[in-house]
């Protein structure tokens, strides 16, 4: 029984550390892209299609994608100021990356032409969605009471 315990804990405990591994790598991302938007909103909206129509646009652009990602982080990145929050995080990113998936996927269906770094970002938020998944069905499993 010791053993069984023993193991479990040491799942739990590798689960803990999988969930906040993939919630920092994640969140740290979305604080890259913010500063990134925030920094240099002409260079990232060109990169994703969008043209700016003066300091309105790249405003709005800053306020959207920047401010938008840099909430994202925050809602990431919050576990490790108040643990309590990492299902809240994980799923969090989860409901966001299926919005993303499903949006971009019919996004891609409906418009043909898209450049390679949209390609790369629906790559990105694929994999951060299939991740998201796994790390939430691993720590699913090991939250449940044995039977």
């Amino acid at each position: 029984m010791i053993v069984v315990r023993s193991c479990l804990l040491a799942l739990t405990l590798t689960n803990i550390m999988m969930t906040r591994i993939y919630l920092l790598l994640t969140g740290l991302t979305y604080l890259g892209l913010a500063i990134w938007c925030t920094v240099a909103p002409e260079t990232t909206s060109r990169k994703v299609g969008f043209s700016l129509n003066g300091d309105s646009g790249a405003s709005e652009f800053m306020t959207v994608y920047g401010g938008l990602e840099f909430g994202l982080a925050l809602i990431l990145l919050l576990p490790f100021v108040r643990p309590e929050m990492e299902s809240f995080s994980l799923l969090s990113c989860l409901l966001i990356h299926g919005s993303l998936v499903l949006f971009r996927g019919a996004s891609l269906m409906i418009y043909r032409d898209f450049g390679g770094f949209t390609g790369r970002l629906a790559v990105c938020e694929w994999v951060i969605l299939l991740a998201g998944l796994a790390v939430y069905g691993l720590s699913s499993r090991s939250a449940a009471p044995p039977s």
